[in-house]
């Protein structure tokens, strides 16, 4: 059993799969496209949360979703709690 993943453990892992700059704390609801991410940032966190937690999220789920409130809900609702 895994535990729900928060935003802020999101954001975390964006902000390592993209190499990027820190993100602002409140970004569920900002688009993928705001943020400057594009669809291999979100397939290396599909990656990432596969290796690391053992989240399974297909990548045409994750490239599909249009702000991180999307992903958040695609991984939460894999997670058996």
């Amino acid at each position: 059993m895994t535990e729900t993943l928060s935003i802020e453990d999101l954001r975390d892992i964006l902000v390592d799969c993209a190499g990027g700059d820190a993100l602002p704390a409140d970004i569920a609801d900002v688009s993928f496209e705001e943020l400057g991410y594009d669809s291999l940032a979100l397939i290396e966190t599909a990656a990432v949360l596969k290796r690391d937690r053992g989240l399974v999220v297909p990548d045409d789920l994750i490239t599909e979703a249009r702000t991180p409130g999307e992903v958040l809900r695609l991984i939460n609702d894999r997670i058996e709690v």
